[in-house]
């Protein structure tokens, strides 16, 4: 991608820092930091060649300092999205298809999640090998077992069942 001209097409290309994608998603308005953590809730190290686009501690309107996560030829599940929701509470999911936008919402918080997170308390039902799936009640700024009633904050993402 060659840039001739210094003229952008004055759709806040300034703030754009990462390029484009062409079909995809962009996760933007996530609390600045939690980049690689949405990262490892989708699943994505770099070893399947996924192409990404990270921005990180960017300037923000609506946050301090915000992440961008774009993530070209993928769109996320709901199961995603929530888990995604528990450490970026702000954040924005754009739907690309053709280089344009056809779909903008902002995550929504679930009052709970199923089998998405591991609970961190060896004495809970679900990981005493039972056939029991985890499942967590969404609190304001963390998550409760709904079994053992462990109260998991910061650790959320190290928590993630892939």
């Amino acid at each position: 991608m060659s840039n001739d001209h210094d003229h952008h097409d004055g759709n806040d290309d300034h703030e754009l820092r990462v390029s484009k994608i062409r079909d995809g998603t962009v996760i933007d308005h996530v609390n600045g930091g939690q980049a690689l953590n949405v990262l490892a809730i989708l699943g994505i190290d770099g070893s399947k060649g996924e192409e990404v686009s990270v921005g990180m501690n960017v300037p923000s309107d609506r946050l301090a300092r915000k992440d961008i996560v774009k993530v070209e030829g993928r769109e996320l599940s709901q199961d995603e999205v929530d888990v995604l929701s528990l450490i970026a509470p702000d954040a924005t999911i754009n739907i690309v298809r053709n280089y344009e936008v056809i779909e903008k919402h902002r995550v929504e918080r679930p009052d709970a999640v199923t089998g998405v997170l591991s609970c961190p308390n060896p004495g809970c039902i679900t990981t005493a090998g039972e056939p029991v799936t985890s499942k967590f009640e969404v609190l304001d700024d963390a998550v409760r077992c709904v079994y053992c009633e462990t109260i998991v904050r910061d650790e959320i993402p190290s928590l993630i069942d892939t």
